[in-house]
Order: C-alpha cells, then sequence, then structure tokens
C-alpha cells in the first residue's frame, strides 16, 4: 500500500519508542482523502472502504511500516516540560511522494505509547473531524500544513469530560520534528543528540544549508525565516493557532495541531477563543511574538553548536533572533499590502493597514469580509464594505485615503479587484460551522461535514451553493470558546 522509507526509525533509539498502535473493535472509514493518496502514491483498493479502515485505525500494519512514537519536551504555555512525546500519535513511517518530497504518515489516537502519561493514546471524534476540516482548509488557503489522509471511527468509546465516540486520524506532514524534539535533548546535555537531529533536519529540509559556513547558523535562519513568513499567513486569514506551545512547532515550517485554533468573526486583535489560554498568551496579536520567542528557544537548543565560543554562539543567535522580526513584518506587509490590493510599495503602507484594522475593532467588521467586500469597493461598489461597519463614515474616511493611494498605482481596476480576489478567501472554516458540523457527526450525520469540506475546496470562489458558509454566525451561532480535544 505505501513504499515506506523510514528515515527517521534509522536514528539512534534515543530518539524515538518503537510501538504498535494498539487494535480497535469496529473500525469504520469516515473520510478518506483520495486525491492526497495518489500524490502519495499510495497504492490501494479504494473502493474497500473496510481494508482501509483496519489499516488507517491501526488493526493492520502495512508492509515496511515500522511504527514509532517520537520523543520531544516542549514549553507548555512558558513552563517547560522535559518529556512530552507522542502521547497519543504513532509514526508509521515515511514515503516520498510524486513530487520527490518525504512525507510522514502518523496514526493520532492509536493507542498508547510509553509518552502517554497515563493517558489512553485515544483520540474522539470531534477533535479528529476539527482537524480533518481545518488541514485541508490551511492547504486551500494556501498556508503551509500538515494535510488529511484519512478520518475512522473506532467503534470504541472514548472518556473525556464525558463519554465520546472515539476515532483515528491520519496526519500527512513534511515532518514531525518540532523545537521541542531539539530541546528534548538539550535538555539531558545531549549535545551529540542535538547535533545529530540537526544534521537530519538540515539532509531532510535544508539540504542547500549544508555548504554554508555555518551551516547551523544557517538551519536557525531558515526556520526563523519560514516561522516568520508562516505566521504572516496566518494574520493574513485571522487564524489563532491558540497552543502555540514550543512542541507543537515545526521545524519545517508547517502548521500543526488544530486543538482549540479559531477564525476571527468580527476583527478583535486580543481575540482568544481557547479554553485553555487563560492569560491571552496566544491571542492573534501575540502570535508573532511567541514565534519569536520559540525560536530563541530553538536557539538555545543550537547555542553549542553554532560556536565553541559561549559568547560568540549567543551572538550569532541574537543577530537571527532579531531578523525574525525584521522577516515577519515585511512579510505581514506583503501580505496585506495584497490583500487591500497595493501592487506597488510606498513608505505608510503599513500605517494605511494599520488604521483599517482600527477601523475593523472599533466598528465590529467581520475581519474575512471586510477583505472580501473591499475587493468590490475596488470596482466602484462600497455599499456592501460599508454595511459592515457599525460606523460607516469611519470606514468611508478610511476607503478615501485607501482610493488615495491607489490613484499612484497604474493598471485596470477589474484587474486589481481580481487580484484581491484571489488572496481574500469567501470561505474560511468558520467556527460556528465546525461545531454545527461536529455535533452532527456525533450523532451520526456526517452530510454537514462533507458539506463543509466541499465549501472550503475552493475557498477564493463565490460560489451561489455554498453561500451560506460566508455569513458570520448570528448572536445565537458564536463560539467563544475551543477546546484542546486531548
Amino acid at each position: 500500500m505505501f513504499h515506506f522509507d523510514n528515515s527517521y526509525a534509522r536514528l539512534p533509539d534515543r530518539f524515538y519508542a518503537s510501538v504498535y498502535p494498539e487494535p480497535v473493535e469496529g473500525p469504520v472509514l469516515l473520510k478518506f482523502n483520495e486525491a492526497l493518496a495518489r500524490e502519495l502514491g499510495v497504492e490501494a483498493d479504494y473502493s474497500d472502504p473496510a481494508r482501509l479502515a483496519a489499516i488507517f485505525a491501526g488493526n493492520v500494519v502495512p508492509s515496511g511500516a515500522m511504527p514509532l512514537a517520537m520523543a520531544y519536551a516542549g514549553h507548555q504555555f512558558g513552563n517547560f516540560v522535559p518529556q512530552l512525546g507522542d502521547g497519543r500519535a504513532i509514526l508509521l513511517g515515511e514515503v516520498v511522494d510524486n513530487q520527490g518530497r518525504r512525507r510522514d504518515i502518523q496514526l493520532k489516537g492509536a493507542g498508547p505509547t510509553p509518552f502517554s502519561r497515563r493517558g489512553d493514546g485515544r483520540a474522539a471524534l470531534g477533535p479528529v473531524l476539527r482537524e480533518y476540516i481545518v488541514s485541508e482548509a490551511m492547504h486551500a488557503l494556501n498556508i503551509p500544513a500538515t494535510r488529511a489522509l484519512a478520518a475512522v471511527a473506532t467503534g470504541e468509546a472514548v472518556q473525556r469530560e464525558q463519554v465520546m465516540p472515539g476515532a483515528v486520524f491520519v496526519r500527512v506532514a513534511a515532518s514531525h520534528v518540532r523545537v521541542g524534539t531539539f530541546q528534548y535533548f538539550a535538555a539531558r546535555g545531549d549535545n551529540d543528540g542535538v547535533r545529530t537531529l540537526a544534521d537530519y533536519v538540515i539532509e531532510r529540509h535544508y539540504p542547500q544549508l549544508k555548504d554554508e559556513a555555518n551551516p547551523y547558523a544557517a538551519l536557525l535562519q531558515a526556520v526563523a525565516s519560514r516561522q516568520a513568513e508562516l505566521i504572516a499567513g496566518w494574520m493574513g486569514i485571522g487564524f489563532i493557532h491558540g497552543v502555540m506551545n514550543t512542541d507543537n512547532m515545526t521545524i519545517s515550517g508547517e502548521t500543526i495541531d488544530f486543538g482549540p485554533c479559531a477564525f476571527l468573526d468580527e476583527y478583535d486583535p486580543m481575540k482568544v477563543f481557547s479554553s485553555i489560554d487563560q492569560m491571552g498568551r496566544y491571542a492573534y496579536r501575540n502570535q508573532p511574538g511567541i514565534g519569536q520567542w520559540n525560536m530563541a528557544r530553538l536557539a538555545e537548543c543550537l547555542l553549542p553548536l553554532l560556536d565553541a565560543d559561549e559568547e560568540k554562539a549567543v551572538e550569532v543567535a541574537n543577530t537571527v533572533l532579531k531578523t525574525f522580526g525584521e522577516r515577519f513584518q515585511a512579510a505581514w506587509i506583503s501580505v496585506f499590502r495584497q490583500k487591500i490590493g497595493l501592487r506597488t510599495e510606498a513608505e505608510g503602507d503599513g500605517d494605511l493597514v494599520q488604521e483599517l484594522l482600527g477601523v475593523m475593532k472599533d466598528g465590529g467588521a467581520d475581519f474575512t469580509l471586510a477583505f472580501l467586500r473591499l475587493a468590490d469597493c475596488a470596482e466602484g461598489r462600497t455599499a456592501a464594505f460599508l454595511d459592515l461597519f457599525a460606523d460607516p463614515v469611519a470606514a468611508a474616511g478610511w476607503l478615501a485615503k485607501w482610493r488615495e493611494r491607489l490613484a499612484v498605482e497604474e493598471g485596470p481596476e477589474k484587474e486589481r479587484a481580481a487580484a484581491m480576489r484571489l488572496v481574500n478567501p469567501a470561505v474560511i472554516p468558520r467556527n460556528h460551522r465546525i461545531e454545527e458540523a461536529i455535533s452532527a457527526a456525533l450523532v451520526g450525520d456526517l452530510s454537514l461535514f462533507q458539506r463543509l469540506l466541499q465549501a472550503l475546496e475552493k475557498p477564493f470562489e463565490e460560489r451561489p451553493e455554498f453561500a451560506v458558509y460566508t455569513d458570520p454566525p448570528k448572536m445565537d451561532q458564536r463560539v467563544t470558546q475551543t477546546f484542546c480535544g486531548t
């Protein structure tokens, strides 16, 4: 089925624990991403859902797999935990896809591992469907993210705050190496482990760095740049990760772990949805700063590799960390220039964007719809945009400044509007639609889940048949908290 080539399993034993999935009672295939499977070179009888369910639930381990749970540590809400690891995830193995990219195939919810910390190693149906929806939505929105290959019901119940139906999520990633993976070895004073991991990451993700004068400094720079660009992308679609712990930040630059994540409805820079983020550490506005903080933790791990002289190593690390802020700002203004239809760069563009965001906050405007309807304004139609604001006068004032800025640019209005619609989605996985789909699935109705996925396949198109998915929630539909699901 899979053509495995398992490079991580060839690392020293202390990098992971070998563990097999624990079979479940009655696996049923809920969703299979056939297009992704073909991309991965998966050879299977797609017409045999029972066989697929058995494999994706972990009841049948395919030939060539070397199942393992990865070891890692992490800062969770600022507090360091020296050993976390895959407590409910098992890496089946790696494949090289049709484009020559190495990809991990991982089962989430396939049973306990040595890192489960008294947990059952299982996953509930709700979080599995949430991760499926959001990961595929992020991919369609052109945000680097892990992918969803399948979701399987286990036929067994799991005990959380209440008894829930169990499920397994099959995740595909460029790799599952995290900042916390480096922290695991650094916390033990295992500099050889840090070096081995760094060499592995360079070979797998950044092979162009092998000939650099200081490949480890170049690695830190490359990871920081990818994270800065990733977070700028999040900000552009109003995404709030919700749990930016160092064990949830990949070295590859993909978005990973969609537990308490959420998307902005009305714009509020301090918005928090995660029920476990009591202090707003991971609020929308705070994400760039946390990204830089996480990179500082990675830099600490790499210090022994950066230079034999500790002072020089710290100087190298600080230089890279400074560039994170610069790279983020450049990526952020690039994202938002496109969103407001600017083709050229001019001093004051950042202020123009910030003023719009301020007017949106004061006017209670929906984040996604404000930018979508701004594309209409590029063609002279302003009514729908202004209707989004409690104070349309302030919004109209901003439009006047925006038009002054556009006046120095060239190009037809229709081309500008079309370009804006390529970067401003009409459909996002709104929190109330996700909850609606999950609630229906918990009573056996997967139709809303399937329909939401269809709406999210082409997020930049306003398709009449999916018009309801562009609407913000009514007051009685609002979701104010999201949950981790572990």
